[in-house]
């Protein structure tokens, strides 16, 4: 990257401010739809890398069930709306130099992936991985990317963390997930995060576990994944612009996405 965000002393009156500006993105409705039948991938539109942050999420072949929402594939949830919300947010608030009107969508062993620092995966309970992409995963991680997984929970008939994990462990067999607290310096990184309980919950089901994945398995080296689970933070930027939530809760989500992106650049 170019350039690296800074810290605002004001970030969070900014913020709350800030949502104005989402408020151009098209809204999307209210309630959650769900479906029985897959519907058409959406379209990604590849922005070529210059230098500034673009936002990547990883595409994957969804496994069962994973289709529920809109029929649309799992890796596609909030595509592209939560992470153009997230990045208006970011814009707006650190030194961050971002395209604001781009998200590219990359397989994990699309080559192009390595141009991106950071990248999101969605609903990873449906994450399906074949050889060829547990090679390029764990050659991302190894080589300084940063991965951060949301929107995943146990349940409609569905083991997500047991996938998950598998998964991973696929890239690196010894991996070894730690449950994060709120001293932990990625809660800090831009906004101040004291207390997990100000973290919103739109599933309504249980607690938020934050956790991550540390360069071998020692917390005081390289964080290579940041991990959401039983939450969907994501939601939240997704949705902030339609009054679907309260706006406070909405901030809360967009502070823990902004300090992940500025964690990940300046680590």
């Amino acid at each position: 990257m170019d350039s690296k965000p800074g810290r605002s002393g004001s970030g969070s009156l900014l913020l709350a401010a800030s949502l104005v500006l989402v408020a151009g993105v098209a809204a999307s409705g209210g309630a959650q739809r769900f479906s029985r039948e897959p519907a058409p991938e959406p379209v990604v539109n590849i922005t070529p890398y210059d230098g500034r942050f673009t936002f990547a999420r990883l595409k994957y072949t969804t496994g069962p069930g994973g289709f529920y929402y809109m029929g649309l594939p799992a890796w596609a949830h909030g595509y592209p709306k939560a992470e153009f919300n997230l990045i208006r947010i970011a814009r707006e608030i650190t030194t961050m130099k971002t395209h604001l009107d781009a998200s590219n969508a990359l397989t994990i062993d699309d080559p192009r992936l390595a141009k991106y620092p950071v990248a999101y995966m969605s609903e990873a309970g449906y994450w399906t991985m074949n050889a060829k992409e547990a090679l390029a995963l764990r050659a991302y991680l190894q080589k300084g990317g940063f991965i951060i997984f949301d929107d995943f929970r146990d349940g409609r008939g569905v083991a997500a963390w047991a996938n998950f994990e598998a998964n991973i462990k696929r890239a690196i067999p010894d991996a070894h997930f730690i449950d994060l607290e709120p001293s932990h310096p990625i809660f800090h990184s831009f906004f101040e995060i004291n207390s997990f309980s100000i973290i919103p919950q739109p599933y309504g089901s249980g607690r938020p576990i934050l956790r991550a994945l540390f360069e071998n398995n020692d917390p005081k080296q390289r964080m290579l994944a940041m991990v959401n689970f039983n939450t969907d933070v994501s939601d939240f930027w997704e949705f902030s612009d339609t009054g679907m939530y309260l706006v406070t809760d909405s901030n809360e989500g967009y502070k823990l996405g902004v300090n992940y992106l500025v964690y990940a650049l300046t680590h």
